[in-house]
């Protein structure tokens, strides 16, 4: 169950005759996805715990010894939101964790934990609707492909620094070139299955689009430098490139993968917030809201079982007023 803790700060403060207000906006949950062979069934997200107030606070949910029928399993899962303000750097800060321990899936990858983190934070001025994001915290620990080791290199400030002038993330030209390259390689390494070069293909397109594209906008990067197999040769039919591994008889894993866009403010997302009304005459310079999801292990199986499968997902996308 969820344990809530209310902090007791308001989101309010005070600058150049301005009220500012912000919203605290963030979810997690450790496992989610849909089997269909050897089995058929949906996996609801597991541990999921969200937060969406402007008080803030802290939001833990725990689970122990979970089996989808044998074939998916971890003996823990734990989540965590919290929000609350950073009185040393007069800003607003949102984390949202997700911990998964013991994963064994289909007894081909392994791990004794995978950590996804994710943590904003939106000053409190005019500059504050762009949050600074950073990704400590997150890791794999003892990960195996066949039970041989896989070493993951990550890149925690793969988005770089907080654009100037309170600008978008998708407004960093390098990061955006960065990406694509790296997309590019994966869309075209002539290995993946047909529904992972679809999926890789769409992921150009979004960023060929962005420069024509107005409101809701996103890429996927991901937090991984490399990944190296031991005695890969030993394991038929692997292929790595990129954040991505290929196993012919089990399906494609996309590693630490981070989501980054903006997001209507409409009621219809429960973690976008609507548009708001005027703040001490002034109004939100913006409808949209930043976000940032991270997603550990994206897998598309194939063969000995298949399905979509996903571990690890931490979100925040908090929105500041006016």
């Amino acid at each position: 169950m969820a344990t809530p803790s209310v902090t007791s700060n308001a989101a309010k403060n005070t600058t150049n005759n301005v009220i500012y207000t912000h919203q605290f906006h963030a979810e997690a949950h450790v496992l989610s996805g849909e089997l269909k062979t050897p089995i058929e069934q949906r996996i609801e997200k597991h541990a999921r715990v969200a937060l969406k107030n402007e008080r803030g606070g802290h939001l833990t949910r725990f689970l122990e010894d979970v089996s989808i029928e044998g074939l998916v399993y971890f003996r823990n899962g734990f989540t965590r939101v919290s929000g609350g303000e950073s009185l040393k750097h007069k800003a607003w800060v949102t984390l949202s964790t997700s911990v998964m321990e013991g994963l064994n899936v289909f007894e081909i990858l392994t791990a004794d934990r995978v950590v996804s983190q994710v943590s904003t934070e939106h000053t409190r001025d005019e500059h504050g609707h762009v949050p600074r994001v950073t990704f400590l915290g997150t890791q794999f620990v003892n990960l195996r492909l066949c039970g041989f080791p896989i070493t993951v290199t990550l890149d925690l400030n793969v988005c770089g620094d907080k654009p100037t002038g309170d600008q978008s993330y998708l407004t960093n030209m390098d990061f955006l070139r960065d990406t694509r390259k790296r997309v590019d390689r994966i869309a075209n390494c002539g290995f993946l299955p047909e529904a992972v070069k679809k999926q890789y293909d769409n992921r150009l397109g979004e960023i060929d689009r962005l420069p024509n594209r107005e409101g809701e906008k996103k890429i996927t990067c991901s937090l991984v430098k490399s990944i190296k197999v031991e005695h890969e040769k030993q394991i038929p039919g692997l292929e790595i490139i990129e954040n991505v591994l290929v196993l012919r008889d089990f399906g494609a894993v996309s590693f630490g993968e981070v989501e980054v866009g903006l997001e209507a403010a409409t009621a219809a997302n429960e973690f976008r917030r609507p548009n708001p009304e005027p703040h001490n005459g002034h109004h939100q310079p913006s409808s949209m809201s930043n976000y940032f999801e991270v997603t550990m292990l994206n897998m598309e199986l194939g063969c000995v079982g298949s399905g979509s499968v996903k571990v690890g997902q931490s979100k925040t996308n908090g929105q500041t007023s006016p």
